[in-house]
């Protein structure tokens, strides 16, 4: 049975600022009429996902912002096949009433709704709106159970949870979403890169964001997250790495915009992002959380995105793309400077010969029952 081709999604440019922190010119815009556009092209170039970004208050190089879950369901209704994951930060959103959005977003759409459940890391946005900013293992704590009464929500009758953040009692939600047996339920995926983050994914989500890693970053990641999936019994959620995509017709052009990205990088608002995200993952039990190693120039694309090394030619590209399938990367969620521009060129550049480099793949050895 062939193996399942990788899936690409993008970073919907739904907040001002681009997706890299500099003053390097990036054609994209986080107004709506731009964003339906992007969409419908996203579609038509090979694009199955897009990820609404949240931020709720204004803040390093991000001044605008629209509300992912509502700006996702504008993009689900411009589109024919896209699926639309929508960020949501537990803390801020209720599951029970995530639950009724995502419900009414699935059935409008014909089964396309995803969520992305963000633990959260500025802490600023929490104190400012009154909220309690609990410690980092804490968040993914609050976060599993938020998971895990959205699923019951979503696909049980009278859903019950007796949990220390939530506590659902014979809660019924009529109509549930679309349900199949390859989709009981809208898809859950979930970011972080802490100890914390990964056994939490093993044992509740569907799909696991991971920020920009090396090829041992990766390894070492998906390791982590299939033993968290074996140890309660359960398939491995997929595995999506975040990644800043450069393709241009030579090497030379791709890493000329790379230094100029850097070289023109927002230097107040890096050192801010930096001092808040820093300030989350330190909190860690064991110290390895998100953004701890990343280096300045890590983080100007906010994400480690240029850490995948998605950079230089269509042909450098798509090789490095499957590479990471080779270790287990099932979908890439990428972000441009440019974006309607680079997204069209990956879609007629990029990404056939990533399709011409999968058929070449030797095909999986199916498990022993």
């Amino acid at each position: 049975m062939p193996a399942e081709p990788l899936r690409f999604a993008y970073w919907v440019p739904n907040v001002s600022g681009g997706l890299v922190t500099s003053t390097i010119e990036q054609r994209t815009d986080w107004g709506y009429d731009y964003n339906r556009d992007l969409a419908v092209l996203a579609e038509n170039n090979g694009f199955d996902y897009a990820l609404s970004q949240v931020r709720y208050m204004a803040s390093y190089g991000a001044e605008y912002q629209h509300e992912s879950t509502s700006f996702s369901l504008a993009l689900l209704l411009a589109t024919q096949r896209l699926k639309v994951i929508a960020a949501v930060h537990p803390g801020l959103w209720h599951p029970g009433v995530l639950a009724k959005l995502g419900a009414t977003a699935d059935h409008l759409s014909d089964g396309r709704f995803a969520v992305n459940v963000v633990s959260g890391w500025f802490k600023g946005e929490f104190t400012a709106l009154g909220e309690p900013w609990l410690e980092h293992d804490e968040r993914y704590r609050r976060s599993e159970e938020f998971i895990r009464a959205l699923r019951a929500i979503w696909t049980e009758d009278h859903a019950e949870l007796a949990g220390d953040f939530y506590r659902i009692r014979d809660f019924s939600l009529k109509p549930k979403p679309l349900s199949s047996p390859a989709r009981p339920h809208p898809e859950i995926f979930q970011g972080g890169n802490s100890t914390a983050a990964r056994a939490m994914a093993g044992r509740v989500s569907d799909w696991y964001f991971s920020n920009g890693k090396d090829f041992d970053g990766v390894t070492e990641q998906i390791g982590d997250v299939r033993a968290a999936a074996a140890a309660v019994g359960r398939p491995a959620p997929g595995f999506a790495l975040n990644a800043f995509l450069i393709a241009r017709d030579t090497e030379a052009e791709a890493r000329e915009t790379l230094r100029e990205i850097v070289a023109k990088a927002d230097t107040e608002a890096v050192a801010g992002f930096r001092g808040a995200v820093q300030q989350a993952g330190r909190s860690t039990a064991d110290g390895k959380g998100m953004w701890q190693d990343s280096s300045f120039e890590d983080l100007v694309q906010y994400n480690d995105g240029f850490r995948t090394g998605l950079i230089g030619t269509p042909e450098q590209i798509a090789e490095r793309i499957v590479a990471y399938k080779r270790l287990g990367v099932d979908l890439f969620l990428l972000g441009f400077l440019h974006y309607l521009e680079e997204v069209e060129y990956f879609g007629t550049r990029v990404l056939p010969l990533v399709r011409e480099l999968e058929a070449e793949l030797p095909e999986p050895v199916p498990a022993l029952s």
